[in-house]
């Protein structure tokens, strides 16, 4: 159960979503020049984004994707075929953009933000980063909690307040991304544990792990389950104790998105799992959500279902980043216009069937 004061100190109300402006939006839809759903999941997000945004014809015009940095100390276990000094490298590979998710966003016309929650190396300041530090890295989760309810309770307010300040800025359609060595396993771990599947089921290669690592990674989050199944009661006390500051930061701007009727492209995998713990705050927030691809990871179909959405694409991606968030903003972009710009039967002068 969730404490109430926890409730009340950072969660905000979520508005519900707007079923007379959906209703509108699908009538619309049936009066397009087209046969109705030949647009197909176009259509159907059409029709939720009017639900979400509470508006019939909704433009996103402004959009912005977050990114959430952070270190694991699971690390330590040999989780990932990388060392963590590639996580603060890829940060620096973010602002000076030349990553997959600087490419996406450039054609999207992004803006995008990137956040030191919780990196394991010293910045010095760098001109781009926001500098939202917690700490170096989580604990090691195999012996301990991955940090204290305090700080759990700091990462999603740090979201939070990103998604407020850019939702004051103008933007109108949110995408959540994130980096950090070994957050797979966090990630598969509360996947795990909400879905009751068993831990190979949802437990990925990461960063290219062979037969040999991926068996250790998966003997790895099977004990840390079994040291901390009965430490997770709510939300909070699961990600405190096994998951990460940027999960923290995800569902934040998931909550704070969502109680301003501001829609948030879920990327793959990793920000799944942020939104499942955002969802287990505030089930209403799931409304806000869209899946923009079925990562190529196991587990990803799992958490697409344990989110109850339908992601709008598999092109076999498991980069991370929020490569699929930003490639997707252009098929939300899509199937705004389309309900906006489209001409009716009636204004075209085309006949209806019979």
């Amino acid at each position: 159960m969730i404490e109430q004061e926890i409730m009340s100190l950072i969660i905000p109300p979520i508005p519900p979503f707007d079923e007379k402006a959906a209703e509108a939006a699908q009538a619309r839809q049936a009066s397009l020049t087209k046969p109705l759903g030949s647009l197909g999941k176009l259509e159907r997000l059409a029709v939720r984004l009017a639900g979400m945004t509470g508006k019939v014809r909704p433009r996103f015009e402004k959009k912005a994707h977050i990114i959430m940095a952070a270190d694991h100390g699971i690390a330590e276990e040999g989780v990932s075929a990388y060392p963590q000094e590639v996580t603060p490298q890829m940060v620096l590979n973010f602002l000076s953009g030349g990553a997959a998710v600087n490419i996406f966003a450039r054609m999207a016309k992004a803006a995008l933000t990137v956040v030191d929650i919780g990196v394991a190396y010293d910045f010095g300041g760098v001109e781009g980063l926001l500098d939202r530090k917690i700490a170096m890295g989580t604990q090691n989760m195999l012996h301990g909690p991955a940090m204290n309810r305090e700080q759990a309770e700091q990462s999603i307010q740090i979201g939070m307040d990103v998604a407020n300040d850019l939702i004051d800025s103008g933007a109108q359609l949110l995408g959540i991304g994130e980096v950090g060595i070994g957050n797979t396993t966090p990630s598969a771990t509360i996947i795990a544990m909400l879905s009751g599947k068993p831990v190979a089921e949802v437990t990925s290669r990461g960063t290219g792990l062979d037969d040999p690592g991926l068996a250790h990674k998966i003997k790895v989050i099977e004990a840390v389950i079994e040291r901390h199944k009965d430490d997770c009661g709510d939300p909070i006390a699961m990600l405190a104790n096994v998951g990460g500051f940027e999960l923290g930061g995800m569902a934040g701007v998931v909550l704070a998105a969502a109680s301003r009727r501001v829609p948030v492209v879920v990327d793959g995998y990793i920000a799944g799992a942020a939104a499942l713990i955002a969802i287990g705050l505030a089930p209403e927030a799931q409304k806000y959500l869209i899946a923009s691809h079925e990562s190529a990871e196991p587990g990803a179909e799992i958490c697409t279902q344990l989110l109850g959405l339908e992601a709008l694409f598999d092109l076999n991606f498991r980069l991370g980043e929020g490569t699929g968030s930003v490639l997707a903003f252009q098929l939300v972009e899509a199937a705004a216009r389309i309900q906006d710009e489209m001409a009716t039967f009636d204004e075209a002068g085309v006949d209806e069937k019979l």
